[in-house]
């Protein structure tokens, strides 16, 4: 279609264009998507390859020096004058050795097995009472293997810096230079590398914090980690990808299958809703509050600023109360001689139509905050121009406010749409997950969404193994649909447009 074609349509068929251009288009991106990891990893995979050419050939080319320090970390450093930067390497190469000699190597060597000795019970030789044997746990087994793991992989980063600091003090010696000194090194971290220094306490957190974390929990996924097999009394093993088997299998009855199925499907609709709903709505309420006929702008911008100074879940649990079987809503009804209205236990429809709209109220806020001052930043001109050619509001809209908005929003609307499918609390709080009238769903209602599921899994049956399953597939959907939407956007791929 050429651009005038496309300009002769209608705004609702322009949707309808866009809808159906996306939609054709979106097997060749999604190509193009996973062809860009493909290659990412392929880039990786060669960086590895030559990271070990470059490990080879220094100790090849290398003297003495430096091809000892292959052996003793920091032996070239040491002589080459460069006592202390050789002293840090022998340190953590010293410190690495004692912490596998006396804490690594035993968990690591029970890593592929879990553990082989259960807690039991034997009779004691000098009592000739029975007594409590403890064996082997295999959360500790798991966690800190893990760990081990990573920090082995680790020392085999500052292992392979240790040769390229001994090759690189090797030159420097032969070609008549003095190497810099530890306090000269360090001095330069306060400088040309000062980024290096502000973001090592950062990455060292990310580490503990996060990534080690979030490797046991995926390690998890592919163990039996289930309320049968609870350590330290039972013990747990790899069972590997069984579990993922069980979340895409529908059975008959309760099945964890359909439930996975069926709460994906709803996830999905929430956060379309949830996010769209607040985005438009919000945005329409900022147009009217800019309006320049509009009175008392600030005393509006006020008021929806002090709803957002209520805690989230102080709103979301009087709503809830508001809104019981027999709540304060449901007795004005009664005395109005209107029937109740079960809101949240009747049928699934009402309970999530329910559930929408209260977010909406909690939600649309922070979007007028958001779009208020975007909004007052559009150029006045191109309001007027339209005007002078004979457009309405609603053209002036869906052709400057909109495109505009979403221009600028588009990162923020995808951090809002990922933040709805995990958005915990509101279904938590209001419905608790409920109405549970579904008897195929396994240990969930028909509004939960996978993360309240995956929270049940963990709290009330004890099912870890399958709530890390479930929340890996949560992380593989997210992260996919947020690369992909923000890459094909004109945040993206047009950042100098309207600057």
């Amino acid at each position: 279609m050429t651009f005038i074609e496309y300009k002769s349509l209608t705004p609702a068929q322009r949707v309808v264009y866009k809808v159906k251009e996306f939609f054709s288009l979106l097997p060749g991106r999604l190509k193009a998507f996973f062809s860009a990891i493909g290659k990412f990893f392929a880039n990786l995979g060669s960086s590895f390859v030559a990271g070990l050419k470059g490990y080879g050939s220094r100790f090849a080319s290398g003297d003495m020096g430096t091809k000892a320090s292959y052996l003793i970390m920091g032996f070239g450093n040491f002589t080459r004058g460069q006592v202390g930067k050789g002293l840090v390497f022998l340190g953590v190469e010293i410190a690495y050795i004692v912490y596998m000699l006396n804490f690594g190597l035993y968990y690591l060597g029970l890593f592929d097995t879990l553990g082989t000795i259960q807690t039991h019970q034997e009779v004691s030789p000098t009592t000739g009472r029975p007594v409590m044997v403890p064996g082997h746990n295999s959360m500790l087994i798991l966690l800190y293997g893990t760990m081990s793991i990573l920090i082995s992989i680790v020392f085999i980063a500052i292992y392979v810096a240790n040769t390229k600091a001994a090759f690189e003090a090797e030159q420097t010696h032969k070609a008549g230079k003095k190497n810099p000194t530890l306090k000269e090194e360090l001095a330069d971290f306060l400088d040309g590398k000062y980024h290096i220094t502000l973001l090592s306490l950062p990455v060292l957190l990310i580490s503990v914090f996060s990534i080690l974390p979030l490797t046991f929990m995926i390690l998890i996924a592919f163990t039996n980690y289930d309320k049968t097999h609870v350590p330290p009394g039972n013990l747990f093993t790899w069972v590997g990808l069984d579990t993922f088997r069980e979340v895409f299998k529908v059975t008959e009855g309760a099945s964890k299958g359909y439930t996975f199925y069926a709460l994906t499907k709803w996830t999905i609709i929430w956060a379309i809703f949830a996010t769209f709903t607040n985005y438009i709505f919000g945005m329409i309420i900022a147009l009217m509050i800019n309006k320049k006929s509009i009175k008392f702008k600030a005393f509006w911008r006020t008021l929806f600023v002090v709803t957002i100074a209520v805690p989230q879940f102080v709103s979301l649990l009087l709503m809830q109360q508001i809104l019981q079987d027999d709540g304060v809503l449901n007795v004005i009804l009664g005395y109005m001689g209107i029937p109740a209205i079960s809101f949240f236990n009747s049928t699934a429809l009402t309970a999530r139509i329910t559930v929408i709209v209260i977010n909406m109220w909690v939600g649309i806020p922070y979007t007028i905050l958001s779009t208020s001052g975007i909004l007052m930043n559009i150029p006045e001109d191109l309001y007027e121009s339209a005007r002078i050619d004979g457009a309405t509001p609603v053209v002036q809209f869906f052709q400057i406010t909109l495109p505009y908005m979403l221009f600028v929003t588009t990162p923020s609307l995808i951090q809002s749409f990922v933040g709805n499918i995990n958005n915990f609390n509101v279904i938590y709080l209001l419905t608790g997950g409920g109405p549970n009238k579904d008897a195929n769903l396994y240990q969930a209602g028909q509004t939960d969404l996978l993360v309240t599921w995956l929270f049940k899994l963990t709290m009330d049956s004890s099912e870890y193994n399958l709530a890390a399953a479930v929340g890996i597939l949560v992380f593989i959907v997210c992260a996919t649909l947020s690369l992909i939407t923000f890459n094909l956007s004109k945040s993206s791929r047009n950042e100098e447009e309207f600057s």
